[in-house]
């Protein structure tokens, strides 16, 4: 999931975005309207965390501007603000979701983590392929019943993976994915977290490497 955090704090942007990828989420960053605006212009994002004070104005009035404009991305408003009549403006200026500061890193996340499924079809608890299981609400991965242990990046690979299973995916649609704008498309981030995963996964491989296409999972490689 790709988030988009409009905050210009110096301290609280960073770790705010920190927090965010250590759960597994793609965090680009802007620090006034306009960025973000330019940002969400040309990405495709599952949530906006905005922020009100912000140098260029209040972050409703970007909020506003993209519902007027049919932009639907769903947005949640963090801030200071944190008076009644604040959090009726906010909802009334079109955002989904609104959280005073300050906050339980844990309570954003999973804030974050409803709104990004908000608009998207139901998922299945657990994903299958062959003796691979993937559990959504535990984040927890088994293979032949035997637990494992993997990062958030390895998570966030395997389970685009296995929700595509005999799909080939290409290493902009996994960058693209899992990944934010911090990362170099041209890096081999792709190639070491699937060599990492296929250590962990052991043997027999379940991930196939197309040589200058990108990759696919199925019961056997």
């Amino acid at each position: 999931m790709r988030v988009l955090l409009v905050e210009d704090d110096p301290d609280l942007g960073p770790t705010i975005a920190a927090g965010l990828r250590s759960v597994g989420f793609a965090v680009d960053r802007a620090e006034c309207l306009e960025e973000a605006d330019l940002k969400v212009s040309v990405n495709t994002y599952d949530c906006v965390i905005a922020d009100r004070g912000l140098p260029d104005g209040d972050g409703l009035t970007l909020v506003k501007r993209w519902r007027s404009a049919g932009r639907a991305v769903p947005v949640l408003v963090l801030t200071a603000f944190g008076a009644v009549d604040d959090r009726v403006s906010g909802f009334e200026h079109g955002a989904d979701d609104y959280l005073v500061k300050p906050f339980a890193m844990a309570e954003l996340t999973v804030r974050v983590r409803a709104l990004c499924r908000r608009d998207q079809p139901p998922r299945l608890p657990e994903l299958t392929v062959g003796d691979l299981t993937l559990d959504l609400p535990s984040r927890r991965v088994r293979r032949a019943g035997v637990l494992l242990t993997l990062t958030a990046k390895e998570f966030a690979v395997l389970e685009t993976l296995m929700r595509r299973a005999g799909d080939v995916l290409t290493r902009s649609e996994l960058i693209e994915s899992c990944w934010d704008e911090m990362s170099d498309p041209m890096s081999n981030v792709v190639d070491v977290v699937i060599r990492q995963l296929r250590r962990k996964l052991g043997p027999p491989d379940l991930i196939v490497s197309l040589r200058g296409v990108g990759y696919r999972i199925g019961e056997t490689a």
